[in-house]
């Protein structure tokens, strides 16, 4: 456990917080808790991770935008659902692009856990996709994706990062039940 990954943890909790309340400060602390992580996982030999940082900051810079400019009520952000048919097209082409990530990795790298790092990551991208579009299923989707993670960190010896994760899953369930409400109010107006 080093100053960075605590740093980092911290960073993060915030940032997922003010994602939860539709705070428009999320996307500022979510930058920065992706360049901290961009270097912790490189270190660590996750490289599957790392890039993920990456692709998170332009993810990121685009919720920033689509929150900016996209529907609102009462000066808020509003909290939409998707279509089904949408949702298992993009949990099919993020499965395939974890996939061909992940053959990737396990050809050209060291990478430590190749498949499950790449995985990981195309469903961490769909999930701020989602997140970005403020889908409410983007919540379920972090609790399955966050259980995941933890067990990876565990395995990893990234204890400290392993604890987030496992405050992720509690953060994304509360997320999801803080933006039912929201939803419910929507649709009552």
């Amino acid at each position: 456990m080093s100053n960075l990954e605590i740093f980092a943890v911290l960073i993060s909790i915030i940032g997922v917080s003010l994602t939860i309340k539709r705070n428009m400060w999320c996307w500022g602390f979510n930058v920065f808790a992706c360049v901290l992580y961009a270097y912790l996982f490189f270190n660590f030999k996750l490289y599957g991770e790392t890039i993920l940082q990456f692709f998170f900051v332009g993810m990121n810079l685009y919720g920033l935008y689509v929150w900016l400019t996209g529907k609102r009520q009462d000066h808020e952000i509003r909290v939409e659902t998707i279509n089904i048919k949408s949702m298992y097209l993009h949990i099919i082409l993020a499965s395939i692009g974890g996939l061909c990530f992940g053959m990737f990795l396990k050809q050209f790298t060291d990478a430590s856990v190749p498949m499950l790092d790449s995985q990981l990551a195309a469903f961490s991208l769909l999930g701020t996709y989602w997140t970005s579009r403020k889908y409410i299923e983007t919540w379920i989707l972090w609790i399955v994706v966050d259980i995941v993670y933890v067990g990876m960190f565990i395995y990893k010896e990234l204890l400290l990062t392993a604890g987030l994760y496992a405050v992720f899953v509690g953060l994304a369930a509360y997320g999801w039940w803080q933006w039912q409400q929201v939803k419910r109010n929507q649709i009552a107006m």
